[in-house]
């Protein structure tokens, strides 16, 4: 294993001091217990949002953190939920009298620790609400969810709900919004690589030198099938097939397309991802308007990418379109 890290005890520590550092303008972070949040937060009268989950998907969580998009951001241990102590300070940290969103990826870990969470923020008098992500389509159950996963999707919803508490929205319409979005994304990705993760020092699950694996989770969980390398056009055919067809989406329909890289993935390549998955959706009567191509929910330095596509109206994209000013994301301001 060669990282550029410590002690593996530390990777998360360390790790979000730095993130801290390099972005004071955005955020602050608490060290005990852990969490990042920002700086102008709680803002009096405005909903707070709060996600997180394990660390080892930067820039998830804690790189949306910021105007329009979420308030705070809990990291756990690497591929590991965080405990509900640091998701309750969080919660409180952003309160501003206006309740609480928080916006849980499907994983067991997650799910049971931001509901413990939440029933200890409501006890100290804080209104919270919680909606659960589950955008993958490749497998109904996995190694770590009942249903299904929450993936790269999540950063869909970030922003888009992050935009309506932005501009006021209350509680109950912040989480519509925010099951709205999550309502009409889907999502799928592939390996080409594993990972390794610091603690464990090995890879996260074996592929062969010629192989893939369709449908993999952001963890290393099994997807549908291993199958031989090939061409990036089939590749994308083979994830967009059924992703259209899950919605389902239809001809007319207008969407954003995120092309999402896993952390080890050329900019380039996401590239050539991008322009047949569009290229695909155009010969259905399915017109990208909206476009993301870059590393934003990773699994440390695993080879692959994964494709979202998200149904847009009216509302959505100009909720997308608002202002966000975020480490990772950043326009209009």
């Amino acid at each position: 294993m060669k990282k550029l890290i410590n002690d593996p005890k530390h990777v998360v520590d360390e790790g979000v001091a730095g993130f801290a550092a390099a972005h004071d303008d955005i955020v602050r972070a608490s060290t005990d217990p852990v969490f990042v949040v920002r700086t102008d937060a709680p803002r009096s009268g405005k909903v707070g949002i709060v996600s997180g989950g394990g660390s080892g998907h930067e820039p998830l969580h804690a790189g949306f953190v910021g105007y329009g998009m979420l308030d705070a951001a809990v990291p756990g241990a690497v591929f590991t939920s965080p405990t509900p102590d640091p998701i309750v300070a969080a919660t409180k940290a952003v309160d501003g009298g206006a309740g609480v969103l928080h916006i849980v990826k499907n994983y067991t870990g997650d799910v049971l620790n931001f509901e413990t969470a939440a029933d200890l923020a409501a006890a100290d008098g804080v209104n919270v609400r919680s909606m659960i992500v589950n955008d993958d389509v490749a497998v109904q159950d996995s190694l770590y969810t009942a249903g299904r996963r929450g993936v790269a999707g999540t950063v869909l919803v970030e922003k888009i709900a992050g935009a309506a508490a932005e501009r006021g929205d209350s509680l109950e319409e912040v989480t519509a919004i925010a099951e709205r979005v999550n309502a009409n994304v889907r999502s799928m990705g592939v390996a080409l690589t594993p990972c390794v993760v610091p603690h464990a020092g090995e890879p996260s699950f074996i592929l062969a030198e010629d192989e893939i694996e369709i449908g993999i989770g952001i963890h290393g969980e099994p997807g549908r099938e291993k199958i031989k390398l090939e061409p990036a056009d089939s590749i994308v055919e083979r994830m967009l097939g059924p992703i259209v067809d899950d919605l389902p989406y239809t001809s007319g329909d207008k969407v954003l397309l995120l092309v999402n890289g896993m952390g080890g993935t050329p900019q380039v390549e996401l590239y050539i991802v991008y322009r047949h998955a569009a290229e695909v959706l155009k010969s259905q009567g399915i017109e990208v308007v909206r476009s993301l191509v870059g590393n934003y929910t990773t699994s440390l330095e695993m080879q692959g990418m994964s494709l979202s596509v998200l149904k847009l109206d009216d509302e959505l994209t100009e909720l997308w379109d608002a202002p966000v000013q975020t480490a990772a994301l950043r326009w209009g301001r």
